[in-house]
């Protein structure tokens, strides 16, 4: 048996104790899955709904006790079609309740051109209440001004706004704009942070990826990322920081903190934490999920694995991430609904 067959059966052995505990005690142990890169949870009154990579589809599971995840059945609610701009490789999808219907952001590749000159961020509605159900409305392609991956969006000050990471020359960088509607773009795209510092330039490529916002608890803006090259065990989180009543748009609002806030901890063993997310419990504490590798060189694949865990704020308003938690640490359970 492989060292990797090894760590992944590990890896399944204990999320299934973990699991076992969480129904025993409220409690639970990461990871939540024995796969599944980029996670996204949302809660949308009883339920959360859980996302991830899948390469060829987006699929859905949904649960009103995360901890209990692996027993909810994963649901595909589309596949992409033969050809054309979004026929392959489906990444990163984020789930948005917006205006009363839901939102599906994913990044796609053009048939016959799988490479970062063909990768573009595109758009899926549903009108009804229950996502895993309905019809899914195509909504195209985010018009942004560069290929890239990884689009978000979120509201401030009663303004929606659109972030993604362009590919601009040798980097990918973090780029913003205003929205028009959920699959609409208004006004220029402005570049908020480049790959500048030394751990965003590890795995021998200059990356910013996977933003994230957090508002703060006195109206701060903070922008999380993920830095470096995924395939490198020093793939980890970075934040960014605005003022309350800053311009999101203008470059100059964002501070970047200098070191990860979120990074590879061998004592913890969990390696190249990355590409996070963040959801509201039921008792309205804040929580991000991540994906993360159980041990050293196990790269960019699918054996990358979702964790959780809660999200703290210090005197001044800032976010704690803390350790990340490995699979031997217990942690508290999520509210459930």
């Amino acid at each position: 048996m492989s060292v990797r067959t090894t760590l992944l059966s590990a890896t399944l052995m204990l999320s299934l104790a973990g699991l076992a505990n969480a129904a025993e005690s409220g409690t639970f142990r990461n990871p939540l899955l024995p796969s599944g890169p980029d996670p996204w949870i949302v809660r949308d009154g009883d339920t959360y709904y859980y996302m991830a990579t899948r390469g060829d589809r987006l699929a859905m599971r949904k649960t009103g006790d995360l901890t209990r995840l692996a027993d909810a059945p994963e649901i595909t609610v589309w596949r992409p079609p033969a050809s054309g701009p979004n026929a392959q490789s489906i990444w990163a999808p984020e789930l948005h309740r917006i205006d009363g219907k839901w939102y599906l952001y994913y990044t796609a590749a053009a048939s016959g051109h799988d490479d970062d000159a063909h990768r573009g961020i595109f758009v899926l509605e549903n009108a009804g209440a229950d996502p895993t159900k309905g019809e899914w409305i195509d909504r195209g392609q985010v018009k942004t001004a560069h290929t890239g991956i990884d689009g978000t969006t979120f509201v401030h000050a009663g303004k929606r706004y659109f972030v993604y990471s362009p590919y601009v020359g040798p980097d990918s960088v973090l780029s913003i704009s205003a929205m028009e509607n959920p699959w609409t773009l208004a006004g220029k795209e402005t570049i908020i942070a480049r790959p500048d510092q030394s751990w965003e330039r590890q795995g021998g490529r200059q990356i910013l990826e996977g933003p994230e916002y957090l508002e703060g608890p006195n109206g701060d803006l903070f922008l999380t990322y993920s830095g470096s090259a995924c395939w490198s065990d020093d793939y980890a989180i970075g934040l960014l920081h605005a003022a309350p009543g800053s311009d999101p748009l203008d470059a100059a609002s964002w501070t970047k903190s200098p070191r990860p806030v979120l990074a590879k901890d061998a004592g913890q063993g969990v390696y190249a934490p990355g590409h996070n997310g963040f959801f509201e419990a039921a008792d309205g504490t804040t929580w991000i999920v991540y994906h993360a590798n159980s041990g050293p060189d196990m790269k960019c694949t699918a054996k990358r694995s979702p964790r959780m865990q809660p999200v703290q704020w210090d005197a001044a308003g800032r976010p704690v991430f803390g350790r990340p938690a490995g699979e031997k640490t217990e942690l508290k359970a999520p509210a459930r609904p």
